[in-house]
């Protein structure tokens, strides 16, 4: 056994003395791995509301006439209040048969989503809406429309909270900081909801306030350890 040992002994050093391997080939790869976070505070940009008709009878296409004559009058409302089209979008449109009807044996319901670009006028959306013939109003939801040029500031200032927590590593652990061998990305934005309903008996030019929305960028970043 002695012997075999020494033999071992010998051949690495004549291995280690011709080039054919280094030192560190021998030893684990030292690196740590960190979650970098950043924050930001945008105002918000768009509000978007949701809102539907829905229309219980026992005549199936009387119901489905109803629900769209008033769809129509209430895509014809925003319109006029100033939402371009496009940013009026069908969500669902359902035609349900009842198994056991207490109101009517057909539901007909259409929903649709609005993107209000000024939101300054969100109270006064939220109350159209109700008078105009929805049984059914959500919003609004504000959000930010474009984080991009927020997002791209957040990935250096993450990227450096990573780092200063891998040097604070490092130091605790006796070693130096190397190289970044690899860096993910990720982004969370946080957004609240607020909700109206005719038949709950909201609207009528409810406050709201659009307030802000945070923007956070995390990234998880490895680095070598000297």
């Amino acid at each position: 056994m002695d012997l075999r040992l020494s033999l071992t002994h010998i051949l690495l050093a004549v291995f280690l003395s011709l080039g054919l391997f280094t030192a560190h080939q021998f030893l684990p790869d030292a690196k740590v791995t960190v979650i970098g976070e950043a924050k930001s505070e945008q105002k918000t940009q768009v509000a978007t509301f949701n809102a539907g008709v829905m229309v219980v009878l026992n005549d199936k296409d009387g119901a489905v006439a109803e629900v769209n004559s008033k769809m129509e009058l209430i895509i014809k409302s925003v319109k006029e209040f100033g939402v371009d089209a496009n940013d009026i979008k069908t969500q669902s449109l359902s035609i349900y048969k009842q198994e056991q009807p207490t109101n009517g044996e057909w539901r007909i319901s259409n929903d649709i989503s609005i993107k209000l670009r000024d939101i300054g006028k969100a109270s006064e959306l939220a109350d159209l809406l109700t008078k105009s013939g929805a049984t059914s109003v959500y919003g609004p939801s504000f959000t930010v429309d474009d984080t991009k040029a927020a997002e791209s500031g957040l990935v250096q200032q993450a990227i450096k909270n990573a780092q200063e927590k891998a040097e604070a590593i490092a130091a605790a652990s006796g070693k130096k900081l190397g190289d970044v061998i690899s860096v993910t990305e990720g982004v969370n934005t946080q957004v609240g909801i607020y909700a109206l309903s005719e038949k709950s008996g909201g609207g009528g030019g409810a406050p709201v306030e659009p307030g802000s929305e945070t923007v956070s960028k995390t990234v998880t970043v490895t680095f070598e350890l000297q």
